[in-house]
This record gives C-alpha cells, sequence and structure tokens, in this order.
C-alpha cells in the first residue's frame, strides 16, 4: 500500500508515484490527450485514467475517437437538467472514493472549472500531491489549489491529418520566427495544390510576458549567501510560490533555456558535483 507523501515531488523523474488521472470531458479537448499523458508520464504512472461526461451528446464526439487508444475508462453521466453539471458531482464523488483507498500518491485532475477547487484542497489535506491541467482561462482559484498547474495549450500535438508538431504558446518575437520558418521550409507539405503553413499557437490572453519581478523575488529567496541558487531548487521555489509557472508559457522547453536566453537577468554557472563528472547548472540575478 502506497504511503502518501506531503512533499510535491513533481521536480523529480519518480516513475513510482501511482496517478490517478480524471478528466472533465465538458471543460477539456480531446486534442491534448497525447501530451497530456505525456505529461502525467513525467511525474509517474497512471494507474487509473478515466474520463467523465455525456457521451450521447454530439459535443463530445473528439473524446470517443480516443477514449480507446489512450485505454481511457469513460463515465457515462446524462445531463439530468439544462443547466446543472451532473458531471462535476460524478467526478467528485469517484475522486473521494479513490482517495481513501489509499492507493495512489497524486492525483492529476483535467479541468478547466473552478468548481473543483474544494476537491484539490481536499486531496491536498490527506498529503497528496494534486496536478492540476487546464486552459489558460482556467481561475486563479483551481490554479492555486495544486502543487503544480500546467496549461493544456502547451500540450497540444496536431494529428496525422493537420500539423504535427507541437503548439507550444511564445511571445510575438518566438511566433514569428517560427511562422517564417515553417513557411520558408523547402519540404513543407502541400494540401490541395497549395503549401501547408504551419502557425503557431497565440495564448488566449496576453499574460505570456515572462514575471520578471516575480522570478527575481523567487530567486533571491531560493538563493545562498552570495545570491546563487541551484536550478532545481529555483524551479521549485517558483512552482511553490506560482503553481502554473511553467518556462512553456513563454516559448522555452526548459527553465534552463529560459535562464540563459534571458543573459540581462540572469547569470549561469555550471558546477561539477564532488566526485562525480555530472554537473549542476546554478544561477544568479544579474
Amino acid at each position: 500500500m502506497a504511503t502518501p507523501t506531503s512533499t510535491a515531488r513533481f521536480d523529480t523523474d519518480d516513475s513510482a508515484m501511482r496517478l490517478a488521472v480524471l478528466i472533465d470531458a465538458d471543460n477539456a479537448q480531446a486534442a491534448v490527450i497525447e501530451g497530456l499523458l505525456a505529461e502525467v508520464a513525467r511525474f509517474g504512472v497512471a494507474t487509473v485514467k478515466r474520463i467523465y461526461g455525456d457521451f450521447t451528446s454530439p459535443t463530445s464526439a473528439g473524446w470517443k475517437r480516443v477514449l480507446q487508444k489512450f485505454a481511457i475508462k469513460p463515465v457515462q453521466q446524462f445531463a439530468y437538467t439544462t443547466g446543472k453539471n451532473a458531471t462535476d458531482s460524478t467526478l467528485i464523488i469517484d475522486a473521494m472514493d479513490l482517495l481513501y483507498t489509499r492507493k495512489f500518491d497524486g492525483f492529476c485532475l483535467v479541468t478547466s472549472d473552478s468548481d473543483f477547487t474544494g476537491l484539490a484542497m481536499r486531496i491536498r489535506e490527506e498529503g497528496l500531491t494534486v496536478f492540476g491541467f487546464g486552459e489558460k482561462k482556467t481561475p486563479d482559484a483551481f490554479r492555486n489549489a495544486c502543487h503544480k498547474f500546467i496549461f493544456t495549450e502547451v500540450l497540444r500535438v496536431r494529428d496525422d491529418k493537420g500539423l504535427k508538431a507541437a503548439e507550444v504558446p511564445a511571445d510575438s518575437k518566438v511566433a514569428s520566427k517560427a511562422g517564417s520558418q515553417a513557411a520558408s521550409k523547402p519540404g513543407a507539405r502541400k494540401r490541395g495544390g497549395k503549401q501547408a503553413v504551419e502557425k503557431p499557437v497565440v495564448a488566449e490572453k496576453a499574460d505570456n510576458t515572462l514575471p520578471v519581478r516575480f522570478m527575481l523575488d523567487a530567486l533571491e529567496q531560493s538563493g545562498d549567501e552570495n545570491g546563487w541558487a541551484y536550478l532545481g531548487i529555483f524551479g521549485t521555489y517558483l512552482n511553490k510560490l506560482q503553481p502554473d509557472f511553467d518556462s512553456r508559457n513563454f516559448g522555452f522547453k526548459k527553465l534552463s533555456d529560459l535562464v540563459k536566453a534571458h543573459s540581462e537577468l540572469f547569470v549561469t554557472e555550471e558546477r561539477s558535483l564532488p566526485g562525480s563528472p555530472q554537473k549542476q547548472l546554478f544561477v544568479r540575478a544579474r
């Protein structure tokens, strides 16, 4: 039987972490499922994968096409009354049942609905880790109730009939560069006699501006007396203060790429580990 831990372990590659993945079909897009499950695999093993919704509805057609492929168990919930969300209640009841089995180290709640804020807080009170996945429109209350919150926009992957690149929100300069490179590529696929141009996804809200003051304050708090901080500790501290902080929201795959790119703000230094050829990256404010 797994013992719940009170420490969020999302900053480590712990494949032993057993996770329950619960998806709100009414507030999540099927297009993100491949990237989402790949992200979940970074944190641990998806022991349970369930999705809740009314699959007799035409709006669930996208989900019905991917459930079998990704071995996700559908939980049918009819909409008994217009305007009332029975799906939320079913998901919450199932989550509590799973919680009390004591078989899990954490939960992945896939939704953009703030109604699950209380559920996330209750799971945390039991000492389990909560990962949230939702769109940028997700209210702050639910984001901050999770140990780690990931915007699903950075996980979106095109299928073979469309584009096959990961869609990552980026600032205007990065987006323009990516768009021009795709357009000028000699081997770009053609569809219907016309060149298919891969357009980068633009964030729904103008919240992809680097939070400079926040990052510098966090760096000061996580650094030593000389201002140097191990990048891993710095990243963990950023997420503790702001669960939805993710370098991919600013066009960078990793935090190390972000700090190296912003040399006007940060100084980086690689240091060898005692008795090991491995090196660790340290960072301080310029």
